[in-house]
């Protein structure tokens, strides 16, 4: 394998971005996350790629979090100017990709690993894998967005308890939370991603990237606003040929031709 800290692997529809560190447990520095970045801007930018899967390399970890250390060398406003506007901006950039975006979670995924997939479509986990926020045990809290994603999305009692605690929890405590969607035994976890990958992929790239930003807009208003918002877009849908595709095809009994138009 390279020694590249992220790898990129394209395979027809399906991008696999691989955080490469195993040494370090997958953690994230500045260099990683620049990598990070980049693979991901050019898995996103392929307009052949409609699903892109993040893992971690080897069997012990997602991603296990920041490199402390070069925490710990950090002051206040060096810390907001260079890492945490780096990180917020890539995660961002994750959260609101129009590709659809699946976490395969293969071990360790503790402060920016959880922080990360929680920027995510989907989650699948390893039954091994073990999930958490912990920072609160060094004296920090989850600086890299997941403060508030979590509130968002999962009960906020519960958000809360993991962030006061720094607890660590299982991958089926994390499917019982809602913060995952599905727990597999490791040796089959890729190719389970990559299975759910393949079916988002066969529907309409267009319609899924009309539905991400429907989606993405909406979480942010108020639902009033929100469900004027979607009457818009579905009604953009239409005007699309893959729209009167799908419908042809379910009236004709035959599989649908896509073609993202």
């Amino acid at each position: 394998m390279t020694d590249a800290a992220v790898l990129l692997h394209v395979d027809g529809p399906i991008a696999i971005i691989t955080i490469n560190r195993p040494q370090t447990l997958n953690a994230l520095d500045i260099p990683t996350i620049e990598d990070l970045e980049q693979r991901f801007g050019e898995a996103e930018r392929d307009p052949a790629v409609h699903v892109i899967v993040i893992t971690g390399a080897g069997d012990r970890a997602f991603v296990a979090g920041g490199d402390i250390a070069d925490l710990n060398s950090r002051r206040g406003l060096q810390h907001y100017q260079e890492f945490a506007e780096v990180i917020h901006r890539v995660f961002r950039g994750i959260e609101t990709s129009d590709k659809v975006t699946i976490a395969a979670v293969n071990g360790w995924a503790l402060g920016g690993g959880t922080e990360l997939l929680l920027c995510t479509d989907v989650r699948i986990a390893a039954d091994t894998a073990k999930l958490g926020l912990p920072e609160i045990t060094l004296g920090l809290f989850p600086g890299a967005g997941g403060s508030q994603r979590i509130m968002r999305q999962i009960s906020p009692c519960k958000a809360r308890e993991l962030m006061f605690t720094g607890d660590r929890i299982s991958a089926q405590e994390a499917l019982a939370l809602g913060l995952i969607n599905k727990v597999v035994p490791s040796a089959t976890l890729m190719d389970e991603a990559l299975a759910l990958a393949r079916r988002i992929a066969e529907k309409s790239p267009l319609v899924l990237r009309i539905l991400k930003r429907t989606l993405i807009a909406g979480a942010d208003m108020p639902l009033a606003g929100a469900l004027v918002h979607e009457q818009a877009m579905i009604g953009l849908v239409l005007d699309t040929r893959d729209a009167h595709e799908g419908c042809s095809a379910f009236l004709e009994k035959r599989k649908a031709d896509f073609r993202g138009q």
